[in-house]
């Protein structure tokens, strides 16, 4: 640890330090975060790109009574480090360690719970308002990324902070240059001139002399200078909505980051700071690979390459298989919520760049979108985080399976994710899907079955939804490969006393636990659900009277889930046999890696053995895996 950034141990210190000093401090800060990120994995590109950037804000607020709410979160670590919190990077992202987003619980200088994009302004602005209706004094910034300033919801945030008549800094961080480039010194004289309190003052002042005049002559002035500035002035796109632009500011300088939020808090109104920044800064690999350093597994600091080589995931296998089938049927297109390299369909847009379609940090409009090339003829593919799909709720019901339009969803990290925690668990998405009608859901149990599944999917003319986890596919049971028919399960194992109906990656758990029982002398049937929705009723039916205990099994919180469809079957159809739901609990789980956090949660194989072992013990009854 370098001697500045170890005289940082609490928020304000860095205050302490000399203004020479700055790009030393910088220097240190990312070293430190290059070491710590090779160990625990975790977001680098953007957290080495905003370095200077929160070195600035931290210089020119006094944290925390003002507010930083940082949009998604990921670009957070500096402000970590600059708030005492240096010690918890040696437990980044691991269970019962430092969250690897802003967490309230965490500290006093994080604002807001974040992890989503594009939420930042609106919840800035709410902060805003209860600033000043409590009267208190305290400065607001909301920081938001180039990529996240692509989801609706910023711009709904924008279109009402636009009717502010109070202070509100929003930080536009342009790691892209996509809205300008900087052109010199005019832009730093206007800035000045423009964010001076003699300025302002008078400005005000003359503005509304004549309005009390002449209301016409101040309507025609503000167009002409509208007019003027629109030609020679970047940014008006937020002064057109009446939201001041300054900029564009350096913002891998610290000094000239200081320098622009001390202009902006001056304004009485909301203020769009626009700073550009270098993703990557400071680290080859990073400025080189920025999208895979984004958020990166432990890897080596002088090569920047994985430590560990992974084997084929689901992703990996979905990747495939797309190409594969775009190559068959010409009408197969492939969309994305600006995430083709997590989703794995960066080399489908190399291949064919004319069917696929990355529509920004936008789910709501990635689904209506799929939705209109469903009716146009085309088949859509939808690939999508689980914990990301659900922003798009509304739009699958609505716009997709109201008129059983034939679009597949791809639901990439289905189940717990570990690291990324509580904002990305996707664990919510059978229990919102499962109540659509016309919408199939379904979890293949391995490598080979999540090809089958999607060849299904883009033949099927109706909606379906394939969730699967993410990291590595199962290979076993490789022989078993039963055809896919909508709302048919699969035999894989035949027993007498517990039937272990399993989901997805549950398939794999179900197996293993099945080894151990029978060691025991307790025989089992396993069963691959492979569709939640509609499960096979016809099957249990057959099956259910041969076996003493149903065990199902989901990655999923139990709530409204895969097993309580099941068991509320089976109350009607069966009322008298038992059954045993295991899943997540309905609450948030926090970050850790899966198989630290299937083992807490009890889901895991040792943990599914004992339940079962104790509800063989018990007498009648439904039992559940909550605490």
């Amino acid at each position: 640890m370098g001697e500045l950034l170890d005289s940082i141990n609490k928020c304000g210190d860095i205050k302490k330090i000399p203004q020479e000093k700055y790009p030393l401090l910088a220097q240190e800060i990312r070293d430190f975060l290059v070491e710590k990120v090779s160990v625990t994995g975790g977001h680098l590109a953007s957290n080495l790109g905003a370095v200077e950037l929160t070195m600035g804000l931290h210089l020119a607020l006094n944290l925390p009574n003002d507010r930083i709410i940082w949009d998604v979160g990921h670009q957070s670590y500096t402000h970590k480090l600059l708030t005492g919190r240096k010690d918890g990077f040696d437990t980044l992202r691991s269970y019962g360690g430092m969250a690897g987003f802003p967490k309230r619980s965490e500290s006093p200088c994080d604002a807001f719970d974040t992890g989503h994009a594009s939420t930042s302004i609106s919840a800035g602005l709410g902060l805003v308002k209860a600033r000043d209706l409590l009267g208190e004094k305290r400065t607001i910034v909301s920081v938001i990324g180039d990529g996240a300033l692509t989801g609706g919801l910023a711009y709904e945030g924008l279109n009402n902070a636009s009717q502010l008549n109070t202070n509100f800094i929003i930080v536009l961080n342009d790691n892209n240059r996509s809205i300008s480039e900087n052109i010199g010194g005019m832009h730093t004289y206007l800035n000045g001139i423009r964010s001076s309190s003699k300025y302002l003052d008078l400005r005000d002042k003359v503005f509304n002399s004549l309005n009390e005049k002449n209301p016409g002559a101040v309507t025609r002035i503000r167009r002409a200078k509208n007019a003027v500035k629109s030609v020679f002035l970047p940014g008006m796109l937020f002064e057109e909505l009446g939201i001041t632009y300054l900029g564009p500011v350096n913002g891998n300088d610290a000094v000239q980051v200081k320098k622009a939020i001390q202009d902006a808090k001056r304004i009485r109104k909301a203020v769009v700071v626009h700073v550009l920044t270098n993703k990557g800064e400071g680290y080859t690999p990073a400025q080189k690979h920025p999208a895979r350093f984004h958020g990166i597994a432990p890897f080596e600091i002088e090569t920047g390459l994985p430590k560990n080589s992974s084997a084929v995931s689901y992703t990996d296998v979905f990747s495939t298989v797309m190409i594969k089938m775009a190559e068959r049927d010409s009408r197969v297109v492939a969309i994305t919520a600006a995430m083709a390299d997590g989703t794995g369909l960066k080399r489908f847009r190399n291949i064919y760049p004319d069917r696929f379609f990355d529509v920004g940090i936008a789910e709501e409009h990635a689904v209506t979108f799929a939705a209109g090339l469903a009716v146009g003829g085309m088949k859509p593919v939808v690939a999508v985080y689980s914990t990301f799909l659900q922003r798009a709720y509304d739009e699958i019901s609505h716009d997709v399976c109201m008129q059983d339009l034939p679009v597949v969803f791809a639901i990439d990290r289905a189940g717990l994710v570990g690291q990324d925690g509580v904002t990305h668990q996707g664990i919510q998405d059978l229990s919102y899907l499962m109540s659509i009608p016309n919408l199939v859901v379904a979890a293949p149990k391995n490598k080979w079955e999540i090809s089958d599944l999607l060849k299904f999917a883009i033949a099927y003319q109706h909606p379906v939804a394939i969730r699967y986890p993410r990291g590595y596919a199962w290979d076993g049971v490789e022989e078993m490969r039963t055809p896919v028919e909508v709302g048919k399960a699969e035999v894989l194992k035949k027993g007498s006393d517990v039937l272990l109906f399993a989901l997805g990656s549950m398939v794999e758990t179900a197996w293993n636990v099945s080894a151990l029982l029978e060691e025991k002398g307790i025989s089992c049937s396993v069963v691959n659900a492979r569709f939640a929705k509609p499960f096979d009723e016809e099957l249990l039916r057959e099956m259910l009277p041969e076996h003493r205990l149903l065990v199902t099994m989901e990655e999923n919180i139990l709530s409204g889930g895969f097993g309580e469809h099941v068991e509320a079957w089976v109350l009607e159809n069966h009322a008298a046999k038992d059954v045993l739901r295991i899943g997540i609990p309905d609450r948030f789980i926090e970050h850790g890696s899966c198989d630290r956090l299937k083992k807490e949660l009890g889901i895991d194989t040792e943990g599914v053995y004992s339940r079962i072992l104790e509800a063989l013990g018990s007498t009648g009854g439904t039992y559940e895996t909550e605490n």
